[in-house]
């Protein structure tokens, strides 16, 4: 079997696993959308587009840490024993990204959909925050999974979570944030699009390769 077909099947067996254990899945989206359900209870207007911004990606942020950050603390070690017999660690790694870019890209269109019920839509330019919204999903997706891998290895302790990922999430959603905030403009330069993105998809890029280099110690473990 190839390469890419080992991690086609990781990536089916993930979807799988996921199909049956719906209560989780089901319980995500209850948190998205009884936790937009409550802004829009607590707000009585429309916030205005900065705010509306700021708690789109802060959300987010918590919809990932829900989602994606499970992802190998739920993995048992027979299982990984398992799986150490039939894949290398960089297949095993590259499958597991993709599945948790899967699942936060679904997550986010459902909360921005909900946002745009509930919140009503302040943004100018739809097709560049919606274009922008999976963008940020996928990097968010990327580095909590590699932190998701790193904790999983220390007691299983979830908490690690939040503290190694932090120093990474934080310039990512500060990006995110200002990028995000020429879709509310009527003009803007194009140039600065780009360069944003362009930063974006250089921090996914190391965040990816440090993945490929730094998992087969954790999986040696």
């Amino acid at each position: 079997m190839t390469a890419v077909a080992k991690i086609i099947t990781l990536v089916k067996k993930d979807l799988l696993l996921e199909l049956r254990q719906q209560h989780n899945f089901y319980g995500v989206l209850l948190y998205i959308a009884s936790t937009i359900f409550v802004l829009y209870l607590s707000l009585p207007d429309s916030p205005e587009a900065n705010v509306w911004n700021s708690l789109f990606w802060v959300i987010q942020l918590f919809v990932c840490v829900n989602t994606v950050a499970k992802s190998f603390i739920q993995e048992n070690r027979g299982r990984m024993l398992y799986f150490y017999s039939i894949a290398s660690p960089i297949e095993f790694i590259i499958a597991k990204l993709i599945f948790n870019a899967i699942l936060m890209l679904l997550m986010s269109l459902v909360s921005l959909v909900l946002f745009f019920m509930f919140l009503s839509n302040p943004v100018s330019n739809t097709f560049l925050f919606f274009a922008i919204t999976l963008a940020g999903g996928l990097s968010i997706s990327l580095v909590f999974t590699v932190m998701s891998a790193i904790a999983a290895k220390a007691q299983q302790n979830a908490a690690l979570i939040a503290i190694l990922g932090f120093p990474v999430i934080l310039p990512l959603l500060l990006l995110l944030m200002r990028l995000s905030k020429l879709a509310f403009a009527e003009v803007f330069r194009e140039s600065a699009v780009w360069q944003l993105i362009g930063l974006i998809a250089g921090l996914d890029a190391l965040v990816i390769v440090l993945a490929i280099i730094l998992f087969p110690f954790l999986w040696k473990d």
